[in-house]
């Protein structure tokens, strides 16, 4: 491996390292690598770092950790010096915070922008990846990681009838970069998910009316945003040595917050409803930590259900609105729990209404509306909040080819298969970041990322010291790995709900269940000792050493 970084005017540029995508991800990894000695480049499809962050700038977008924990632990100077306003950041500040780091890092100059990485091929005789971007150059490279994130492919829908539409269409996960105003106009929202339950009250404040087109009712939590005192921001500095080790290796998401230790069934009802009330007060994704088998009992999970929607139908004031926003086709939990801020209270509202497409799906988009069951809802603009080809769909969208020309999309084909959720056998020296397999979107994804870099920069130079030209995940390492997955998560609620965990949201996705549930400290202990074991699972192929000169 070559740690002078090869010169951009070469017909053929070489590096140890192609990074895909310069988020939270891609930017660290380049950190560590120039750290460690290695050369290497950075391709992003978008404008500027952020990822998720760059591209996600619909009204209301915000992070749903708060953003004390959600951020950078690498460095302590950063962690002392970067001041968060609020509890919960805003998409405009978090994309702030990511291009402050790739300044302050100068990362910028190993980034190339506006480029996408449109195939990668390896060579099993040079034991090299050949990376094509976007204008057709390819460039030369003996590792390739995927920090192609997990929410970061938006899904644009299916509607018939959608291209004759007349007026502006917007995507919550490709939004413009400028101001939209939507004042006077009559918009429609399809999607109730994350996206579509942060921006509906903002939408609403602004348009003349909102017609809310909702297939899935989803549990969303009261926020309980605020402005962060000094004070709050000093306690966390100050602890944050302990915080984070907490959230390695005690808290199974990589959330430090107090830790259950009883069962929903183990107090009476008095006792359970007001433990619930304190969390709803609180407010934020801790709801779910009130007892420790929501996520594993349904009778258990029905009373954290059942308050929920108790809480839905005292704050939505006509009934039969209430009715269709109470989530009954799933345990609470076993979809990403949404945390919103006065979405429920915006059906009160005179300009709002919402129209069910579970029991009558949309019929078709005509130039200025809606058609449900036979009736026009004329709109002015669309706003579609219908998520993301979610863990997966940045990665297809690459042609990646690998031993034998196998490519990874028709490896894929019945479902991801990886191990340990960085690696996939038939594939040399091909790292992903939080892929399938991993806790990934089950987690707070800054420490799963973390962790995710710091296990493959130790990887590449055990591989330099121990001169090792290749490596890939043994199939049946994966195999069993995959099983594993499955089966810790067959052994909760989760996959009792057609989430985007499972696929679900993408006609024709196989269903399976891609993140590891196990835990983000079980995880980073599995990963460790693997590690320990000589990268136990893993097949490594050493360098050819040239031959001595004949005598």
């Amino acid at each position: 491996m070559s740690s002078a970084q090869a010169s951009p005017d070469k017909a053929r540029e070489a590096y140890d390292v192609v990074v895909v995508g310069a988020g939270f991800a891609g930017m660290y990894m380049l950190h560590r690598l120039r750290g460690l000695g290695f050369s290497a480049r950075v391709y992003e499809r978008g404008g500027g770092v952020g990822g998720t962050w760059y591209w996600n700038r619909y009204p209301g977008a915000r992070c749903d950790v708060e953003s004390m924990q959600y951020s950078y632990s690498f460095s302590e100077q950063l962690q002392q010096e970067w001041d968060w306003s609020e509890r919960y950041a805003p998409q405009a500040e978090i994309l702030k915070y990511a291009n402050h780091v790739a300044d302050r890092f100068d990362l910028r100059r190993d980034i190339q922008f506006d480029t996408s990485v449109e195939r990668a091929v390896f060579d099993e005789r040079a034991k090299r990846w050949s990376v094509t971007i976007s204008g057709g150059k390819t460039v030369q490279a003996q590792f390739v990681v995927l920090a192609t994130g997990c929410l970061s492919n938006a899904r644009k829908p299916d509607i018939k009838g959608l291209e004759n539409f007349k007026g502006p269409v917007y995507h919550t996960g490709s939004w413009p970069h400028e101001a939209v105003d939507f004042t006077g106009l009559r918009v429609g929202l399809i999607g109730t998910g994350s996206s579509g339950i942060q921006s509906a009250p903002i939408i609403a404040e602004q348009a003349k009316h909102l017609t809310v087109f909702q297939r899935t009712a989803n549990f969303s939590i009261p926020a309980r945003n605020a402005v962060l005192t000094a004070e709050e921001r000093d306690t966390f500095r100050n602890n944050y040595p302990e915080i984070r080790r907490f959230a390695r290796e005690v808290a199974r998401n990589g959330i430090y917050a107090e830790q259950p230790d009883r069962g929903a069934l183990d107090d009476g009802d008095d006792v359970r409803n007001g433990k619930y009330a304190a969390r709803w007060e609180r407010g934020g994704l801790t709801f779910m930590y009130a007892y420790n088998n929501l996520g594993l009992d349904r009778t258990a999970n029905d009373t954290a259900a059942d308050y929920v929607r108790g809480k839905i139908a005292e704050i939505v004031k006509d009934p039969a609105t209430a009715k269709l926003l109470q989530p009954n086709s799933h345990p609470i939990g076993t979809k990403r729990i949404c945390i919103d801020t006065d979405y429920f209270a915006t059906f009160n509202r005179a300009n709002v209404s919402l129209v069910d497409i579970k029991t009558n799906p949309i019929e078709e988009i005509t130039a200025n509306a809606v058609r449900v069951a036979g009736k026009d809802h004329e709109v002015d603009a669309l706003v579609m909040a219908t998520g993301f080809d979610a863990m997966t769909g940045s990665v297809a969208k690459i042609d990646i080819h690998g031993r034998g020309g196998q490519t990874l999309n028709r490896k894929w084909a019945e479902g991801p298969k990886t191990y340990l959720g960085l690696m996939s056998a038939g594939f040399p020296n091909l790292f992903i970041i939080t892929g399938p397999g991993s806790p990934s979107v089950l987690s707070n994804m800054i420490v799963s990322i973390e962790q995710h870099v710091d296990w493959i920069a130790d990887c590449l130079v055990h591989m330099r010291k121990s001169s090792v030209a290749t490596m890939e995940a043994g199939s049946q390492a994966e195999d069993k790995w995959v099983a594993h997955v499955n089966e810790v998560a067959h052994g909760t609620l989760y996959p009792q709900a057609n989430s985007w965990y499972m696929g679900a949201n993408v006609p024709g996705k196989p269903r399976i269940f891609m993140p590891y549930i196990g835990g983000v400290g079980v995880y980073r202990r599995i990963c460790d000792e693997v590690a320990a074991k000589d990268y136990e699972g893993f097949v490594m192929e050493r360098a050819e050493q040239p031959q001595a000169a004949a005598s």
